[in-house]
């Protein structure tokens, strides 16, 4: 049985691309291969299960320090910045 390897050495890679993987590394806190290997997946049309992309509870800790009026008022506040436009990330 042959032995499969993973790795994969590209060469005369786009300068535009190159600069994306390290910008989605840099942003994500990625190392460039995991970046890379995840611009390919996209590529190849082969996405994991899309990561939740709204706040959630993400701020339900400071929530809790305020008074339940405050804590009411700043909900409504940012339930608008719950939601991601998509249409802004094609």
């Amino acid at each position: 049985m042959a032995n499969h390897s993973n790795q994969l050495t590209l060469r005369d890679l786009d300068p535009r691309v190159l600069a994306e993987i390290h910008r989605l590394a840099q942003a994500e806190g990625l190392s460039v291969n995991k970046a890379a290997a995840k611009i390919l997946k996209l590529g190849a049309g082969i996405q994991d299960a899309p990561a939740s992309r709204n706040i959630g509870a993400a701020v339900d800790r400071f929530v809790g320090s305020l008074a339940k009026a405050e804590a009411e008022k700043l909900s409504r506040s940012l339930r608008s910045l719950e939601q991601v436009d998509d249409e802004l990330w094609k």
